[in-house]
């Protein structure tokens, strides 16, 4: 699933190609998505402008002047594709969006993702925004916040670096590779960290985070920058998907240690290297 680096990183990139663009038409092609695309999407969004982007969480939203914010959510293996002129379509575009600086495709083979949008001057909060936590890189927040938030979970550390309602958009990835700069492991119990840890650990997350959106995000599978190219960050991953190797910071005996070790923790695999990591 594409994680907040990657996420920022087609943000930044529809941003910079389309602009204030004018939203000229939008062809739906499969309105069944995680939720259905709303019948009434195109005409409450053609003709209107577009003041503003915005990633919340995992989330890009982009605003417009008519009041309507489009949401968008790439789910597993969402893509988003950038174009001048109207791209052939192809199997799993789902949404086309025409503006007045080019074309914006979404393509989905697993359809997990949401293409939707709610009314700004709602005073109803969208049940996917509400309860998300604070950004990771939101300056209010510190190692006090995130230990005291850690004081009444008792599930490990990594599952807890997952929970939105926590901080957002570290996913499995960055979770595994933040726990790992903060050298602690990922089966700790989240009550179990100090509030020196805390404090370590929101500055690994943030050094970690910064260094895959400089990268472009991570390609594992699916996921592409809108341009086509590639995410470079997986070339600098420490532990994730290394099993068996031995992580850069160490200078164990790997016959004995066995290198990086490979857990499951609340469904997601885990990475952390058993000598560096306590």
């Amino acid at each position: 699933m594409p994680e907040l680096p990657e996420v920022e990183t087609i943000k930044t990139a529809i941003e910079q190609s389309i602009g204030n663009a004018i939203i000229v038409n939008v062809s739906i092609y499969n309105k069944n998505l995680r939720e259905k695309i709303p019948d009434d999407l195109p005409q409450k969004v053609c003709g209107a402008k577009i003041c503003s982007y915005e990633r919340r969480a995992k989330y890009i939203l982009i605003h417009l002047d008519n009041g309507i914010c489009l949401v968008w959510h790439l789910g597993m293996s969402g893509q988003v594709k950038i174009s001048t002129q109207r791209l052939e379509k192809e199997k799993h575009d789902h949404v086309i969006i025409e503006t007045s600086n080019g074309f914006i495709t979404y393509h989905d083979a697993r359809r997990f993702g949401m293409f939707t949008y709610f009314c700004e001057n709602s005073d109803d909060t969208p049940k996917f925004l509400a309860g998300l936590g604070p950004e990771p890189f939101d300056k209010r927040i510190d190692g006090k916040y995130l230990y005291q938030k850690l004081q009444t979970k008792k599930v490990p550390i990594k599952v807890a670096l997952l929970d939105q309602s926590v901080i957002v958009g570290i996913g499995n990835i960055y979770a595994s590779e933040s726990l790992y700069e903060a050298r602690i492991l990922p089966t700790r119990s989240a009550n179990s960290l100090s509030l020196k840890e805390c404090n370590c650990l929101l500055q690994k997350v943030r050094e970690v985070l910064q260094k895959a959106i400089e990268a472009g995000g991570s390609t594992l599978r699916d996921y592409h920058k809108p341009d086509g190219s590639l995410g470079y960050f997986q070339n600098m991953h420490c532990v994730y998907n290394k099993t068996g190797q031995a992580c850069p910071d160490c200078c164990c005996n790997i016959k004995k240690t066995g290198g990086i070790q490979k857990l499951v923790l609340g469904g997601r695999s885990t990475f952390f290297c058993p000598s560096l990591q306590k």
